[in-house]
């Protein structure tokens, strides 16, 4: 891709402020759009949220919105929807910019009517059975990285430096 695309991660009704941050991290290190769609299950002011996310808050390209519809309303996709109940994998899906990867609440995930009427953009991370789901800001990095490796890691650092030391 000649010019840098953008991804746009979505937390609809994030219950955990915790969460919330570490994918607010996530968004701010990988350049990508957060979208919060509420109600949420904390203030935006949280502690917990500021903690795990705040020395990073400055880099963020973040929208609020008061439901899912007010979010549909503003934006025009496409949408993929992270769920443990999809049928299809999430590396079977090629990512054209201007994605928006969509989550749902930690503890009930996205409507069931959505996900029913959106079946060919619902795609899961394939896990044991014995097993509910991943932790959300993990499959939020997950997600993100695989569209970003698809897109060749745009304008990301590929390449780290030792403090003491050089590479060969």
């Amino acid at each position: 891709m000649s010019e840098k695309p953008t991804l746009n991660i979505v937390l609809v009704e994030p219950r955990i402020p915790q969460n919330t941050g570490n994918v607010a991290r996530t968004c701010a290190c990988t350049a990508c759009r957060l979208h919060l769609v509420g109600p949420m299950g904390f203030a935006i002011d949280d502690k917990k949220l500021k903690h795990a996310g705040l020395d990073y808050w400055h880099y963020l390209d973040i929208s609020y919105y008061d439901s899912l519809d007010e979010f549909f309303a503003k934006n025009s996709g496409p949408y993929y929807y992270f769920t443990t109940k999809a049928p299809q994998r999430y590396t079977d899906v090629q990512y054209p910019d201007g994605a928006y990867l969509v989550f749902g609440r930690e503890d009930a995930g996205l409507p069931e009517a959505l996900l029913a009427a959106n079946q060919e953009h619902c795609i899961r991370m394939p896990m044991r059975d014995t097993c509910r789901s991943l932790n959300l800001s993990n499959s939020v990095a997950v997600g993100v990285y695989e569209v970003l490796r698809q897109w060749d890691f745009p304008e990301l650092l590929d390449h780290g430096h030792l403090r003491d030391y050089e590479w060969k």
